[in-house]
């Protein structure tokens, strides 16, 4: 397969920066995976130690960027370069369009971060990245991420299993003319 051209390695937006995850963030990665709201929504991706991290960093997040051009990105508050999160568009077998995904870490939770680098995102993924749909999936006991997705604009259009998870999601969809009518 063709290796993608990556336009960009980072995004900005008024207080954040969005750079690719790299084999730098396997630390972070490590602590994010394991914390746990993400060990509860999003689910053990059997990260137990850093050498586990950065493989997973390798085969899970930059082979997506080799292969598309754009995937999962570190999200970084501008004012002291602390790694907040991460967020990403995720190109999910099975389901047609990307899926946007979010998750900060619990200190930073609740003051716009995620919505704020979910909304660069959106754009890019219909912008820059010519997507026509994008999905967001959550668990019906992750309400924070529901509102998010609901803020981003998109609908519930019902529920939705991915294979070799045992969860059963809320399945979100915008399409990009939908987007540019709110």
């Amino acid at each position: 397969m063709k290796k993608q051209e990556v336009k960009y390695e980072f995004y900005e937006t008024d207080r954040l920066i969005l750079r690719l995850t790299d084999l730098d963030d396997a630390d972070f990665v490590f602590e994010l995976m394991n914390s746990p709201k993400w060990l509860e929504f999003i689910g053990d991706r059997e990260i137990a130690t850093l050498e586990d991290a950065k493989d997973y960093i390798t085969v899970k997040m930059i082979d997506q960027v080799q292969k598309l051009g754009f995937g999962n990105y570190t999200v970084i508050r501008k004012e002291d370069n602390a790694k907040l999160g991460t967020c990403g568009l995720y190109d999910r077998e099975g389901m047609k369009g990307l899926d946007i995904g979010f998750a900060l870490l619990p200190s930073y939770e609740g003051k716009g971060y995620a919505l704020e680098a979910s909304m660069l995102l959106r754009d890019l993924a219909f912008d820059e990245f010519k997507q026509d749909l994008l999905n967001g999936i959550t668990t019906d006991e992750n309400t924070s991420s529901q509102r998010l997705l609901e803020k981003l604009g998109m609908t519930p259009v019902g529920k939705l299993q991915l294979e070799n998870d045992p969860k059963n999601f809320i399945h979100y969809r915008m399409k990009k003319e939908e987007r540019n009518s709110q």
